[in-house]
């Protein structure tokens, strides 16, 4: 099962890999002609590049060069096993991208984990990251301190339930976690998408259970990004809540934040429209 653009793009007819210096395959789509934009997708069982950015990438066609990014062990990037801050392992996987493509700098779109490796690609490697776009994201391997909400969250409660025990009803529990639309989150062919691509891929799982991501705060480094920040929240994201956009932006005083409403953890799905009307303009004042 998979799933086509508005424009009628799909994930096969855009799919791009290379082996990285270690072997190990490397997964994108590049889809778009001029600046390029890296665009770096949620985190759960089953996420992929595709799943996450199809229904908006047409419109970032038109003006960027769009690389989709598959995140190590998920997808079809990998199987690789860490022992490190999982974000640093992943921003490892989109510098070798980059260098791949011959890319010295790009601007980045992250939502979720991807937000979060934006955050840590501009810490580790400044000079390759012109603007941000991040969302549902803590600045931090491991996660921020919670305020208000409860930790940890519903929504990582059911996706790690569900990488423990990948049964059908697991996915069902932590896609309505994920996704506030409860007639969305309830697609069967959206099911049958993350768990096809979970289960059918053991080296990955493996990978993952045997990796240990090291827990590393990134709050005391955030000072050092100067670059513009734009931050797209959904206001009912029970994954990451709102309360750690705000934590966020009061560590960059430099970035604006927008809340959707009627949006949960997955913004770029489930109002696509909304979500460009808010990064188009934000990423072509780059």
């Amino acid at each position: 099962m998979t799933f086509a653009t508005p424009g009628g793009l799909t994930e096969q007819g855009t799919s791009k890999h290379f082996k990285d210096k270690s072997g190990m395959s490397v997964h994108y789509h590049d889809i778009g002609r001029g600046p390029p934009v890296v665009f770096l997708h949620v985190w759960g069982p089953g996420s992929t590049a595709w799943l996450t950015w199809h229904k908006v990438v047409d419109d970032f066609a038109k003006h960027f060069r769009c690389l989709l990014l598959d995140f190590l062990n998920f997808g079809k990037t990998g199987p690789l096993r860490y022992n490190e801050p999982a974000h640093s392992a992943q921003t490892k996987v989109v510098r070798s991208l980059m260098e791949h493509l011959g890319i010295d700098k790009a601007m980045f779109v992250g939502h979720s984990m991807g937000g979060t490796t934006a955050l840590v690609q501009a810490i580790e490697a400044p000079c390759s990251v012109t603007r941000i776009v991040l969302g549902g994201s803590h600045a931090s391997t491991g996660g921020d301190p919670y305020i208000i909400a409860n930790f940890p969250s519903e929504g990582s409660v059911a996706a790690r339930d569900t990488y423990a025990d990948p049964t059908r009803d697991n996915f069902k529990r932590y896609l309505r976690a994920h996704i506030h639309d409860a007639e969305m989150a309830s697609d069967p062919r959206l099911l049958d998408y993350v768990h096809d691509h979970w289960m059918g891929a053991p080296a990955h799982r493996e990978a993952r259970r045997d990796s240990v991501s090291v827990p590393h705060s990134n709050l005391g480094l955030l000072h050092q990004i100067d670059v513009p920040v734009r931050i797209v929240h959904g206001r009912f994201d029970r994954m990451v809540t709102v309360e750690q956009a705000l934590m966020v932006m009061g560590y960059l005083p430099q970035a604006d934040l927008v809340v959707l409403n009627r949006a949960g953890h997955w913004a770029p799905y489930e109002r696509p429209a909304d979500y460009v009307r808010h990064v188009l303009p934000f990423l072509l004042e780059g």
